[in-house]
Parts: structure tokens; C-alpha cells; sequence
């Protein structure tokens, strides 16, 4: 997976592309970071390039979501789309998190 953060006052929005896999569980802290800014009230991920989420990738969308709300920031997920949809709709995860289709 790689990503890519765009910042301002009370926005970050994370862009995702690739597979959001296991093995980019080591990648986690550096997304984590990011929900750090001073002032948060939003946090986007935008997974309209992430081709592919397993399970492990389902477990830290739900990580970053106690991460934002431990800082009192709103965490939306944005665009999913085709295999990735239909992993978020197959684990309901919508019933946790905020997903903008």
C-alpha cells in the first residue's frame, strides 16, 4: 500500500493506493501520526485507488478509527470501490465507520 497525506487547519486527508494488506501493518504508526495535528476535526481516507483490502486491512481502518476518536476527530472513509466496497459491505463495517460511497 502506499499513501499519500494532504493537510490543513482541521483536515487530513490520506489518499491509499495499492493492497492494503498484512504486511502493511509496519506502515500503520506513519498514517497514525498524521491524526497528531493540532486542531483535527476530520480525518479522510480516500480509497478510491486502493485496489485490493484484506482482513488485516479491515482490522486497521477499525485501529484508525479508536486513533481518531481517542483524539476527538471524525474519521471518514471516502470512494471505496468495487473489491474493496464489497469487502467493507461483506464485514459491515459501515456499522462502525462513516463511509462516503
Amino acid at each position: 500500500m502506499e499513501f499519500e497525506a494532504r493537510q490543513s487547519l482541521q483536515l487530513v486527508e490520506v489518499r491509499m493506493s495499492g493492497r492494503l494488506e498484512f504486511t502493511d501493518h509496519d506502515r500503520l504508526p506513519d498514517i497514525v501520526e498524521l491524526l497528531d495535528q493540532p486542531g483535527l476535526g476530520q480525518f479522510v481516507l480516500d480509497l478510491s485507488d486502493l485496489a485490493f483490502i484484506d482482513s488485516a486491512g479491515l482490522g486497521m481502518l477499525l485501529i484508525l478509527q479508536e486513533e481518531a476518536e481517542q483524539r476527538n476527530a471524525k474519521l471518514v472513509v471516502r470512494g471505496p470501490r468495487d473489491d474493496v466496497r464489497r469487502s467493507l459491505d461483506l464485514a459491515r463495517i459501515g456499522d462502525i465507520l462513516t463511509i462516503e460511497y
